[in-house]
């Protein structure tokens, strides 16, 4: 269900410009800016550019995923 929302010319620019460089449309672009803002201020013990970071590998799913090894493990 899509549901229509008055934002500011300054906030839509913005985010268009954001959506063309990260791939995604306007309304992708403000749907993430507020799941990014919401998982920050349930979260305020992290800080934003990890809960990003995080968000965006969730997004990526375990395919892309590069597996950890230790470093004590590596060759």
């Amino acid at each position: 269900m899509s549901v229509s929302v008055r934002i500011g010319e300054a906030l839509y620019s913005d985010a268009k410009a954001h959506a063309q460089a990260e791939c995604r449309t306007v309304a992708g672009q403000i749907e993430f800016w507020a799941k990014l803002g919401k998982a920050a201020l349930d979260n305020p013990d992290l800080p934003v550019d990890f809960v990003c970071e995080l968000m965006l590998a969730r997004a990526e799913g375990r395919g892309q995923a590069t597996p950890f090894t230790p470093e004590a493990l590596r060759d």
